[in-house]
C-alpha cells in the first residue's frame, strides 16, 4: 500500500470520515508528523450548507493548524443573537462583542461549511505524513493485540483494500461505525425535533432581515433566522404534529413558511430539507485503539451553533495526545483523560441547547414583565471535566488569553503547536540546566513578556507563571519556580488531576 507509513507497515492514525472534525484532526497529526490515512466515502465535500457557526476557540484551533488566514475571507463576524417573543418582542439578547476577544478573534463566525471544507482537505494534502484516501467505504475494523485493520470498499472500482493503525478515530458522523464498534450506549438528553432547515440566496440586498441571528420563540411555529456569508440567509422552521411530512419540502410549502420574511422575488431556494435535531451523548468514547469524535460521540440541538465547534474541541484535545503517545512520551493512559476531559465540557453545551431549545418553544417569554428590558445572556466558557490539569487552581482546565506580545506576535504563533510555560522576566534564572534541559526534552517553549497584555493577565491570576497545554488550556498556575517545575514533571504521570 502506497503512502506515508512506519517501517512496520502502520500507520499511526486512521481517521474514518473526513468532515471538518476529521479534516481537523489530520492537520494536527500531520502538524506533529504523525502519520495518518484518512478515510472517507465521498469525493468531495457535501456542496451544500450545513453547519453555519464557529466559535473564537476554534478559530484558534485554525490558527493553530495555519489556516485561519485562509478561512478568514469565507466568514462574517456576527453580532450575536436575538430572542423574540410571540407578541414579536424582544425579551433575551445574546449580543457578541465585535471587537477582538480573549481568544484573539472574534467571539463568533457565520460560515460556509464547502468552502471551510475546501481549506481544510488543502491544508491536510500538504503534509507529507497524511495519506487521503476518498471514495473509501469503511466496513470493518479489527482490532489486533498492537494496532487496528480497516477494512474499505475503494468505491472507484469495487476492489476491497485494508490498512493497518496504532489508533483509528471515528469522525463518521452520527451513525458512526466505530462508535458501534466501540459498544457504546448514547444517553438521552431530552430534545428529539423534526425541522424544516431552509438555505436561500438573495436576489437582492435586504438589510431588514438584520444582522443577528434571530430566535422567533413562538409555539405556534418556532423558528429561526441566520445570517450567513454574503448573500446566503438560512431559516430553520419546526415542524408542527399536522404537517404533511411529505410535502414540506415542497417549494410551494417552503414559500408559504417563509412569507413572513421573504418571497420569491427577493431570494432564491438553494436548499430545503428536514432534519432530525437530538441531544445525545456517548457513554464510551474510547476502548483500547479505537476512539471517537464530534457528531460520533455526541449531537445537539443548532440552537448554540456548537454543533461543529464540539467536534473541533473534541479533536483539539485529542491530537496532541495521540502525538505524545505515538511518540513514546507518554503511556496509553493518558488517552483516557480524553473523554473524562470532554465529555463533562460538551454536555454543559447540549444541556444550554436543550433549554434554548424549550424556550423556542414557548408561547411568551417566560417571566418577562411588561415593559421589562431584554434580558441579557452571557457567553458560557465550561471549564474541562477531571483530566490534566491542576484541580483547585480557578483558571486551570480554561482557555489560557491569547495577547498580542510586545514583539508584534500572536502568543499561539510564538508559541507553536507545544507546552508552554508563560512567565513573568527573570522568573526562571534560578533554574539548573538538568531542569532546563528536562524541560526542553519535554517540548516546553518559554515565553516571557515584560510589559503588556500576558504580564497584565498574570497580575489579574496572582501568579508569576502559568503551564500552557498544546490545545490552549492552562494546566497550573505557580508563583515560584519549583510549583512550576512541579507542574512540568506532574504531565507525565497518567493519573494527573
Amino acid at each position: 500500500m502506497d503512502g506515508p507509513q512506519r517501517a512496520n507497515g502502520l500507520y499511526d492514525v486512521a481517521i474514518v470520515g473526513f468532515g471538518p472534525v476529521g479534516a481537523t484532526l489530520a492537520n494536527l497529526l500531520g502538524l506533529q508528523g504523525l502519520s495518518v490515512i484518512a478515510l472517507d466515502r465521498e469525493a468531495a465535500p457535501y456542496a451544500l450548507p450545513r453547519a453555519v457557526h464557529f466559535d473564537d476557540e476554534v478559530m484558534r484551533v485554525f490558527q493553530t493548524i495555519g489556516l485561519a488566514d485562509e478561512i478568514l475571507p469565507f466568514t462574517h463576524v456576527s453580532p450575536g443573537m436575538h430572542f423574540i417573543d410571540g407578541d414579536g418582542k424582544l425579551f433575551l439578547d445574546w449580543s457578541r462583542p465585535l471587537q477582538i476577544g480573549q481568544n484573539g478573534w472574534n467571539t463568533s463566525y457565520r460560515f460556509h461549511q464547502p468552502d471551510l471544507e475546501r481549506v481544510l482537505r488543502a491544508g491536510a494534502r500538504a503534509h507529507a505524513s497524511v495519506d487521503l484516501r476518498l471514495r473509501a467505504d469503511v466496513f470493518a475494523v479489527d482490532e489486533h493485540g498492537d494496532h487496528v485493520a480497516v477494512r474499505f470498499e475503494n468505491l472507484t472500482n469495487g476492489k476491497l483494500d485494508e490498512a493497518r493503525a496504532r489508533y483509528v478515530v471515528g469522525c463518521d458522523g452520527a451513525r458512526s461505525l466505530v462508535r458501534r464498534l466501540i459498544g457504546s450506549g448514547m444517553e438521552d438528553l431530552g430534545f428529539h425535533e423534526h425541522w424544516l432547515v431552509v438555505d436561500a440566496i438573495l436576489k437582492r440586498p435586504m438589510p431588514e432581515l438584520g444582522d443577528y441571528s434571530v430566535q422567533f420563540c413562538d409555539a405556534r411555529r418556532p423558528a429561526t433566522y441566520v445570517r450567513s456569508i454574503g448573500d446566503r440567509r438560512r431559516w430553520e422552521i419546526a415542524i408542527m404534529p399536522d404537517d404533511d411530512a411529505r410535502r414540506i419540502t415542497d417549494p410551494e410549502t417552503v414559500w408559504k413558511l417563509l412569507a413572513r420574511w421573504i418571497t420569491p422575488d427577493d431570494a432564491e431556494l438553494e436548499r430545503a430539507a428536514s432534519y432530525s435535531f437530538h441531544s445525545v451523548i456517548a457513554s464510551t468514547w474510547r476502548r483500547q485503539r479505537l476512539l471517537i469524535a464530534g457528531d460520533a460521540a455526541h449531537q445537539t440541538p443548532p440552537f448554540l451553533g456548537q454543533g461543529m465547534c464540539a467536534g473541533i474541541r473534541d479533536v483539539a484535545n485529542l491530537a496532541w495526545k495521540l502525538g505524545r503517545v505515538t511518540r513514546g512520551e507518554a503511556g496509553d493512559g493518558l488517552l483516557n483523560s480524553y473523554q473524562t476531559e470532554r465529555h463533562p465540557h460538551v454536555r454543559q453545551y447540549i444541556e444550554l441547547a436543550v433549554r434554548l431549545g424549550s424556550l423556542i418553544n414557548a408561547t411568551r417569554s417566560e417571566g418577562r414583565e411588561a415593559g421589562a428590558e431584554p434580558r441579557r445572556m452571557a457567553t458560557i466558557k465550561p471549564r474541562l471535566g477531571p483530566g490534566l490539569f491542576r484541580h483547585g487552581c480557578a483558571v486551570a482546565g480554561t482557555p489560557v488569553p491569547q495577547p498580542m506580545l510586545s514583539n508584534g506576535r500572536r502568543l499561539d504563533d510564538q508559541v507553536g503547536y507545544r507546552f508552554a510555560a508563560l512567565a513573568r522576566p527573570g522568573f526562571l534564572d534560578g533554574l539548573d540546566g538538568a531542569t532546563h534541559e528536562r524541560w526542553r526534552q519535554y517540548g516546553i517553549v518559554l515565553v516571557s513578556d515584560g510589559q503588556g497584555p500576558l504580564k497584565d493577565w498574570l497580575d489579574s491570576v496572582d501568579a508569576h507563571a502559568a503551564l500552557v497545554r498544546p490545545d490552549r488550556y492552562i494546566v497550573g498556575l505557580a508563583r515560584t519556580p519549583q510549583e512550576l517545575s512541579a507542574l512540568v514533571d506532574s504531565m507525565n504521570q497518567e493519573d494527573f488531576g
